[in-house]
């Protein structure tokens, strides 16, 4: 994984695990990767994803199962989902809307533009 020097290691790993719950990559209730396995595989210290880690178990999208590793909770799915759309609204949208606000770009184009690009994937 290429990190960003724009936001901290962990919340990119965050974002990533969210991204695999909500598009059920990582099944409700599947085992996840221990936090030394995923910690080598994205080249960082295990102390980083366990961060990662606590997050995501005190947001309910994870759990620990004493002794056999992480799981991914019931009901995560539909939560990632929340998560990461509320973080949409507030993180993205608000730098998009100011960009095409000193570009004089409308609403109306960008709804053409999101519809031309959904048709064509």
């Amino acid at each position: 994984m290429n990190f960003d020097n724009s936001q901290p290691i962990w919340m990119q790993i965050y974002e990533l695990i969210l991204s695999r719950i909500a598009s059920t990559e990582w099944a409700e209730d599947e085992r996840i990767p221990s936090v030394r396995e995923l910690g080598a595989t994205l080249v960082v210290n295990p102390n980083t994803v366990m961060r990662t880690y606590e997050r995501l178990t005190d947001e309910g999208l994870i759990y620990n199962r004493r002794g056999i590793g992480y799981f991914v909770a019931y009901g995560a799915k539909a939560r990632a989902a929340e998560i990461a759309r509320e973080r949409f609204i507030t993180e993205q949208l608000p730098s998009l809307f100011a960009r095409m606000k000193s570009i004089g770009m409308s609403a109306e184009e960008l709804v053409k533009l999101y519809n031309d690009y959904t048709d064509e994937k």
